[in-house]
């Protein structure tokens, strides 16, 4: 009887190794990923098709999470600015084909005449945040992928409830596993004040069913319609108050203007999305007032879109650059679209600059990065190690014009798997405090050498070079 159930659940187990492994073929992935998710159900048997059906399955492909059709569907202001009416007399044809293609594979509008201000430190974008906050009349829109269970979190808990009690609609979404830690009482709290309150994609018990590994990385602050923040700082005492890695230093950027409206159509959608209400009320698309010459497309990513809109979007802002591009990212584990983009970049004699940090918060993370350096420096990249504390910053300025500025890491995770936000600005006075931010912070930085990165040790040569194994799961 044993030997008969032994042969019945080797049968199951291997019709469902092969039914996964055709899948998995059939969707037409990257062969690497696709190669790297074959060897692990083949040499991991059952932990291997356990870890494909939590962390493996590629939705986009599926659509199971799809909102294309609801963008449509929802009331989308009409403030931006006519595509068609972009030419060489603006900008650059570079420029405007970039501007297109956002608008093609994201429904990236265009909006003008905005007023950026670039918030550099914890200190400086929590004080912007609870000001605006604090003189809210109508509404609250907040989503962040941590809250962090601390003293700023709690801050701002605080200021939610005031303003719910005072009548404001106080709307908040919180990522399910990123801030796993939040207190029940905590969330309790905010509920009991009339705080609208969700978690996205919290954990479902349906195996094979699990999005456990798409996770929201969102940061978004809209308050009355009229001023909205993104960019890739987390509520966290880390941003002020530092830890075991220092201060964490991020970039953040506050707006006033048309693009507000762009911030608030993306999270009415990632509202629907935990709420399944579709909110479409013209009072949450104010007029917008007038500011500068510029304008900004709100990008995004993941799941829930049809392309790599983001990667591409920063793949060809690299390739459009004529004198330089200044990159900061906490992770660089590019696909190999970007990385060629950027070698190629540097080859054809554009000042390429990446800033890294020396250490980050994940040893993983530290060793797959390190691995990708001797290219980039053989190229002609220069390459900086920050270590005044945590270079938590996702910001990318080009050629005095082109500034991107969001919640995407240059990795396989922000480009395929996370919901992901990025601003991209067209504006000369935005860039250059950008650029004059990146030159400050080469002053708390070390020049990786190719000199120095060819003599490390053979021991932390194998270290990275396993580490990139994991490079397209990460």
């Amino acid at each position: 009887m044993n030997s008969i159930l032994t042969i019945i659940f080797i049968v199951l187990y291997v019709y469902t190794l092969t039914t996964t492994i055709s899948v998995l073929l059939l969707e037409n992935r990257n062969p690497v990923k696709s190669l790297s998710w074959v060897l692990v159900l083949l040499f991991l048997p059952g932990l291997g098709l356990f870890l494909y059906l939590i962390f493996g399955q590629n939705f986009r492909k599926q659509k199971s999470i799809s909102k294309k059709s609801l963008r449509f569907a929802a009331n989308r202001p009409h403030v931006s600015f006519d595509i068609d009416r972009l030419n060489s007399d603006l900008m650059d044809n570079n420029q405007v084909n970039l501007i297109r293609m956002l608008y093609t594979n994201s429904d990236s509008k265009a909006y003008p005449n905005n007023k950026i201000e670039i918030l550099s430190d914890g200190k400086t974008t929590f004080d912007a945040m609870f000001n605006a906050i604090n003189n809210a009349k109508n509404h609250i829109h907040i989503e962040f992928f941590i809250f962090g269970n601390d003293k700023i979190s709690n801050t701002l808990r605080e200021l939610l409830i005031q303003k719910a009690r005072n009548g404001v609609r106080v709307r908040m979404i919180y990522d399910y596993w990123g801030s796993f830690f939040l207190s029940r009482l905590y969330l309790q709290s905010l509920r009991e004040a009339g705080v609208y309150l969700k978690p996205f994609l919290p954990l479902q018990l349906r195996f094979g069913r699990s999005k456990i590994n798409y996770r929201n990385h969102r940061k978004i602050l809209i308050v009355d319609g009229e001023v909205g923040f993104t960019g890739g700082l987390n509520v966290a005492d880390r941003y002020i108050f530092g830890n075991a890695l220092g201060m964490w230093r991020d970039t953040f950027v506050r707006f006033e203007g048309s693009v507000v409206h762009g911030l608030q159509q993306l999270f009415l959608m990632d509202w629907y999305f935990v709420e399944r209400k579709l909110i479409s009320d013209p009072k949450y698309y104010p007029i917008p007032k007038k500011f500068d010459s510029n304008l900004v497309q709100i990008a995004i990513s993941g799941p829930d879109t049809q392309w790599e809109s983001i990667m591409q979007g920063i793949a060809s802002a690299i390739m459009s650059a004529t004198r330089y591009v200044f990159i900061h990212t906490p992770y660089f584990i590019p696909n190999d679209v970007v990385e060629n983009c950027i070698q190629m970049s540097s080859m054809s004699g554009v000042d390429v600059r990446i800033m890294i940090p020396a250490r980050s918060d994940s040893r993983l993370s530290d060793a797959c990065t390190f691995s990708y350096m001797g290219r980039l420096l053989e190229a002609g990249v220069k390459v900086y190690r920050y270590t005044e504390g945590f270079l938590h910053s996702k910001a990318i300025v080009i050629d005095d014009f082109i500034s991107i500025v969001g919640s995407a890491n240059l990795d396989e995770r922000s480009f395929n798997q996370n919901f992901e936000v990025n601003a991209f600005i067209y504006e000369e006075k935005t860039a250059n405090r950008l650029k004059e931010l990146f030159f400050r912070d080469m002053q708390n930085c070390e020049e990786l050498t190719i000199e120095a990165w060819t003599n490390r040790k053979r021991k932390q040569k194998l270290k990275e070079s396993f580490a990139r194994l994991f490079s397209p799961l990460m």
